[in-house]
């Protein structure tokens, strides 16, 4: 079961996703963690924390859970 992460911009940073699910506290462990964890963006390990994420990304988290990008921009 995913949960929808709702965005009001065209997109968000893979950094500003893990912060906003609460899996880091600041911007700056984001390096750190994807160093340390799987996190797949579409079913391909990534590892950049600017990764820019689109209406419909579907982002799995090591231990946290499966997230999806939903985008109220037209």
């Amino acid at each position: 079961m995913s949960q929808s992460i709702e965005i009001t911009t065209e997109y968000i940073t893979l950094g500003q996703l893990l912060k906003e699910v609460g899996v880091i506290d600041t911007g700056g462990m984001a390096k750190w963690f994807l160093s340390e964890h799987e996190v797949l963006v579409n079913q391909t390990d990534e590892k950049r924390r600017g990764k820019k994420l689109y209406n419909g990304d579907e982002i799995m988290i090591e231990g946290a859970g499966t997230f999806v990008v939903s985008s109220t921009q037209q």
